[in-house]
């Protein structure tokens, strides 16, 4: 199995948006997701594409495509982008059979060098929701420090919710893949 990353081109735009938008409203509420604040579908499509145009001191979200042996099964992203400052990221691996088998930690660490290089970076911050445990794990074995829990809507399309904060300096991260 070979694993690879690359940047979100326009083909890859319609399965980000379907992996949300044909899940099942548990396994949404399980990341922290409520489904009934999507926007259409075709919307979505739109605000992605227009976001892959922009250059990247403009962009308010940028995804990595994850692989398996050239074909896509995940994503990462970025938002709340403050260029050369920070960024807060996102983890989804598309197959439930893709799970549990160590592959996020493989994808994260082939996925942080864009956000840190493409967008000048100093940390990468990164909010799940506290009633998931699997990105926590993937974070901490990365080098991320919980930084603090707390009570937030972290995003346009997530419920109010307890999520842990965790952070990861550019400097850290060198140093964990050295």
């Amino acid at each position: 199995m070979e694993i690879g990353t690359r940047e979100m081109i326009s083909s890859d735009i319609e399965k980000v948006v379907d992996y949300f938008i044909n899940a099942d409203a548990m396994f949404l509420k399980g990341m922290g997701a409520d489904k009934t604040k999507f926007p259409d579908r075709n919307t979505w499509i739109t605000l992605i594409q227009s976001e892959l145009n922009k250059p990247n001191p403009q962009k308010e979200f940028y995804y990595i495509i994850w692989l398996i042996n050239d074909e896509p099964v995940g994503h990462s992203n970025i938002n709340k982008i403050h260029y050369g400052n920070h960024a807060t990221m996102h983890l989804h691996l598309w197959n439930t059979q893709q799970r549990k088998k160590g592959l996020g930690i493989r994808f994260l660490k082939s996925t942080l060098p864009y956000y840190f290089k493409n967008f000048h970076l100093k940390k990468i911050l990164c909010e799940p929701y506290a009633e998931n445990p699997a990105p926590h794990r993937v974070l901490q074995k990365l080098g991320f420090t919980l930084q603090q829990t707390y009570e937030t809507t972290p995003g346009w399309i997530n419920f109010h919710q307890r999520v842990h904060r965790h952070e990861l300096t550019k400097e850290s991260f060198i140093k964990k893949i050295q």
